[in-house]
């Protein structure tokens, strides 16, 4: 998730299951789905500004060392269940098989500040089979350096159970959270839709980018997500290929 509200709750139900793996056949360059770690990466605009600089320094020392300061929900990142549930596992505790393999990029068309629902997924993500990472598209990615790239769309609560109806191990979005944005959110807000996906294990990954050259496409999908223990997310860096039958 992009953002943190109150304290986290206990209720965790346990990784979705997953069919056996099979062997994956892929071709072409990998391309990353990731926005650079900086400065100006996005965020939700309630979270600290990162910082990156130099702790040591050529000439004055031998080598180049640089120092980061920032929340680890910035820029392209995953969820662990720990981020919603104490009793959830944090990052060292997420099984490897969730962070990589087959997976679909599917386009929603939609407008920003607009619900996305069942029947929408539905109609998108034709070939989406259980086990899979899936990738959403929404177009929002091009405008994740401008002040739009807050009124994203936004996944109903019975869209993320239709997700986890289908045994999908991650979403993974083009915008800031799944959740709805927030300024539209009311007094209470509790983060529906990671409490229904991180709850029954369903990873999330936020503010992916690059996602036209492959979308329509089942590919294979590394998520290198640092092992952060304790941790309740991750900056990661994920990569996308194109499968072959």
């Amino acid at each position: 998730m992009c953002d943190a509200s109150g304290e986290l709750s206990d209720g965790w139900k346990g990784w979705v299951e997953l069919p056996p793996a099979r062997p994956l056949r892929a071709q072409g360059p990998w391309v990353d789905l990731s926005h650079p770690l900086s400065s100006d990466m996005p965020r939700q605009p309630f979270f600290p500004v990162p910082s990156f600089g130099h702790f040591l320094q050529r000439p004055d020392f031998p080598l180049n060392i640089t120092r980061m300061d920032m929340v680890v929900h910035l820029g392209t990142h995953v969820d662990s269940p720990r981020h919603r549930f104490n009793d959830g596992p944090a990052f060292e505790e997420v099984p490897l098989e969730r962070l990589s393999g087959a997976g679909l990029i599917c386009r929603v068309e939609t407008d920003g500040g607009c619900e996305i629902g069942p029947a929408q997924l539905e109609a998108a993500c034709v070939g989406l089979e259980p086990g899979d990472i899936l990738v959403l598209n929404t177009g929002m990615h091009h405008l994740a350096y401008s002040d739009a790239y807050q009124n994203h769309p936004w996944l109903s609560v019975a869209a993320a159970q239709w997700l986890v109806d289908r045994q999908v191990k991650m979403l993974a979005v083009d915008t800031p959270t799944p959740e709805m944005p927030h300024e539209h959110r009311g007094p209470g807000f509790d983060f529906p839709v990671h409490e229904r996906l991180l709850g029954h294990g369903v990873l999330v990954a936020e503010h992916l980018t690059n996602l036209d050259a492959l979308t329509g496409q089942r590919v294979e999908i590394l998520c290198n997500a640092l092992n952060i223990r304790g941790g309740d997310g991750a900056p990661t860096r994920i990569l996308a290929r194109r499968l072959v039958s």
